[in-house]
């Protein structure tokens, strides 16, 4: 009889460094963008922001320049410390690829 071995691409499956917290609601909150600029981020990411600010009240929503943008610097320590310094509650990463 034959055995047949396969290989699970899957990779790890145990979470070693789990994500941030979600934020449980966004009414009332300070949120940021963080943007690579692929295709259409230009475009999506400002109507997103509009979206955003008219449907939770009180929500204040950076502009969309207010850290760093494009691969080279979003996953950077400096990004990643004037996003901690500026306080907000949330990110929003968008590619829009």
């Amino acid at each position: 009889m034959a055995v047949i071995e396969f290989h699970d691409p899957s990779g790890a499956i145990e979470v070693t460094q789990p994500h941030a917290p979600r934020v449980g609601a966004l009414a009332g909150k300070r949120i940021g963008f963080v943007s690579n600029e692929q295709w259409q981020a230009y475009r999506m990411l400002p109507m997103l922001k509009k979206l955003l600010e008219a449907d939770f009240p009180g929500i204040e929503v950076l502009p969309i320049d207010a850290f760093p943008q494009g691969n080279a610097v979003i996953g950077s320590e400096e990004t990643a410390a004037l996003v901690k310094q500026s306080g907000v509650d949330a990110v929003i990463v968008g590619n829009a690829a």
